[in-house]
């Protein structure tokens, strides 16, 4: 349709208006500020020092500049979790993007197509899904580009072929499919604003003279490969599913069936005008009067819109431009639902509010409750019982960054699949009432923390007690080592731990999302902690972001086990300081157990103390992992009903509370 004079001057002046409106805001600092603003998480406060109402960003970490301009980002290996706001690309001079090892998620914005400076961008080792972006092919000066490790679906955009002074591309361990784009290959080639891609985009890597490294290893990519890469290792290529027999390739079973090709007949495309070509046959065929209510009226609007940007300029000035982080009005969080991903949980169980509702008996049967959220107890319909943790948030509260985080945690807990390791069996999502739950199968025996400190301690015999460790070690050793990428527990502690009616022990990490509600509320990094719950002291915090984190606290929860004291509690002090004694002088252990156990075995604590020595540092060992752990534990601990009944007389009444 013809676009109208009213309409044109309407996006004219809303336009000047938007411009007017950032201008309180140096660009490069605003850009910088988004960025921060969609980092969620930062454990090792790299961004700290990102003060947005410091005009000169160039002191700011991993920030250079040449002038006053930015030219270089290098925030690699700093664990900050978060998205790739689009805004940060609209520093134009910038020519060095690096965050590489991090764990950013969502998808590469289209608008990276606008660093026309850029000549490094390394995304490497991230958690990025999605397709790589058509426009990255506007890169003209890029010489390096490496998004290797990610999650990135969809095909090879043969925009990257136009790239001339691309030397090195890293695009191995990922989730491309397609074919690779070049001369001699069937490629799909992509159809930018509906026009035919020329000859030159066809060649894809073809017409790229300056490549000299590229990993396409360990895809999904099919086809051939396209003779002018021959000269590339063949390794680079390993790990695909392509009809080549000299390479290492995956099976028939991971590859699937081959995708349906998508091609697109040229010959029975049909032409249709574009918009100059439209305007051009209709405005003939207008009334003049027609035109000249158009232009007044676009007059008027046009007057009302200037009196609208003077009126926002006087009150710019009388108030600062500081955009308070998570408080989001509604036409933001529509801003950021772009950020949304449906893909993310579609092979994971929706419920509907009103099924959890009535298995929950309208949601009265409470077995569980903090600042961050409800627990309830449910049983589904012929089906089984039910944990349902719901998120206390406020809609208002609640933004695109949230929304995303919230699905690829429940994505990333969905994928856990261990006899100890607690069972997602779904999520629920609604907008009214608005509800974001999570439904994990019930472990009927409550919490190990429960257990320790409020049960009777003659409930955890000793032999419990180390069948209940074990399971443990081989949880942490299955999200540790057995899956990929690993899985740590973001707080790891006897209330993370829940029991089976055998008492078997079951991780669940609850903490791990919980935690972005406490940066939605109050923008700090703090993990709530409720109850009489005991915590590590807040120096370690940190430490349980990563699979170290995850060790350290394991050696915590193994003295708690034993001693039945909790990690930290006002009378007695910290767990780890009061045993540190015990534990450089081993013949005085037995000092440290839980004086409600009748009986324990003395092989069984040395070997609990070697474990937990190496745990929190008391004798180091290089590269210490879950793995190394629970072979110690599983070789030198004896479960065995024999093995209890020779360690006393006694044991006989507790093996029968065991049983």
């Amino acid at each position: 349709m013809k676009r109208s004079i009213p309409l044109k001057l309407f996006l004219i002046t809303f336009g000047l208006f938007l411009a007017t409106t950032d201008a309180g805001q140096p660009i490069e600092v605003h850009a910088l500020a988004m960025f921060k603003e969609a980092i969620f998480d930062d454990p090792l406060l790299v961004l700290s020092s990102w003060n947005v109402l410091d005009s000169d960003p160039c002191n700011w970490v991993g920030v250079s500049c040449s002038g006053n301009q930015v030219t270089k980002l290098n925030i690699s290996g700093s664990s900050i979790k978060g998205f790739i706001a689009r805004e940060l690309f609209q520093l134009s001079a910038l020519q060095e993007l690096i965050l590489h090892g991090n764990k950013l998620i969502g998808s590469i914005p289209k608008e990276i197509g606008s660093l026309k400076n850029l000549k490094i961008l390394d995304l490497g080792m991230n958690q990025i899904s999605g397709p790589i972006p058509h426009e990255i092919g506007n890169l003209v000066n890029i010489v390096k580009i490496n998004l290797q490790s990610n999650g990135l679906t969809g095909q090879l955009p043969s925009e990257l072929g136009n790239l001339k002074y691309l030397q090195e591309l890293r695009l191995d361990r990922n989730k491309l499919r397609g074919s690779v784009p070049g001369g001699n290959s069937s490629s799909i080639v992509s159809n930018t604003q509906g026009m035919f891609a020329s000859n030159v985009t066809r060649l894809g890597f073809c017409r790229s003279n300056s490549l000299k490294v590229a990993d396409f290893s360990y895809n999904f990519l099919i086809g051939s490969i396209p003779k002018c890469l021959g000269y590339l290792p063949r390794t680079s290529f390993q790990g695909n599913c392509l009809p080549i027999k000299d390479i290492k390739q995956r099976t028939s079973e991971q590859c699937g069936s081959p995708p349906q090709a998508q091609t697109r007949n040229t010959g029975e495309m049909k032409r249709h005008p574009t918009p100059d070509e439209s305007n051009q046959q209709t405005s003939t065929s207008r009334p003049v009067w027609l035109l000249a209510l158009e232009v007044s009226t676009g007059v008027t609007v046009g007057l009302l819109f200037l009196v609208a940007i003077f009126t926002t300029i006087h009150r710019c000035k009388h108030k600062p431009s500081i955009s308070i982080p998570w408080k989001k009005s509604r036409s933001d969080r529509d801003h950021l639902a772009m950020y949304t991903d449906p893909n993310v949980l579609k092979d994971v169980m929706r419920y509907n509010r009103h099924e959890l509702e009535v298995a929950c008996e309208d949601f009265s049967n409470i077995i569980g409750s903090s600042s961050d959220s409800l627990v309830y107890k449910g049983t589904m319909k012929g089906g089984p019982e039910i944990a349902v943790i719901s998120l206390c948030i406020k809609e208002e509260h609640w933004t695109g960054y949230l929304e995303l985080y919230y699905q690829k945690e429940v994505a990333d807990l969905a994928r856990l699949n261990h006899d100890n390791t607690g069972k997602l069996l779904g999520y629920c999502i609604e907008s009214t009432p608005f509800t974001r739950m999570l439904v994990f199968e019930y472990a009927s025996n409550g919490t190990l923390y429960e257990h320790l400190h409020y049960e009777e301690g003659c409930q955890l015999s000793w032999t419990r007690r180390m069948k209940i460790v074990i399971g443990i070690a081989k949880g942490l050793k299955y999200l540790h080592t057995e899956i990929e990428p690993p899985f740590t527990i973001s707080e790891l502690n006897s209330s993370a731990v829940y029991l089976t009616e055998d008492f078997s022990p079951k991780l669940v990490d609850f903490e791990s999302w919980k935690s972005i509600l406490t940066r939605s509320e109050n923008n700090s990094r703090c993990i709530s902690n409720e109850g009489a719950i005991c915590v590590l002291p807040s120096s370690l915090e940190g430490r349980q972001l990563d699979i170290q984190g995850n060790i350290y606290a394991f050696g915590v929860l193994l003295l708690e086990i034993i001693s039945g004291r909790p990690p930290l509690c006002k009378d007695k002090g910290c767990l780890v300081d009061w045993a540190k004694d015990y534990l450089e002088r081993p013949e005085e252990m037995a000092s440290v157990v839980d004086p409600a156990l009748k009986h324990f075995r003395d092989e069984d604590l040395k070997v609990i103390c070697e474990v937990v020595s190496i745990c929190i540092h008391l004798r180091p060992r290089d590269q210490v992992s879950m793995q190394d752990l629970c072979a110690i534990l599983e070789s030198k601990i004896d479960t065995s009903v024999s093995s209890e009944l020779k360690a006393s007389s006694l044991a006989w009444a507790e093996l029968a509370l065991s049983s």
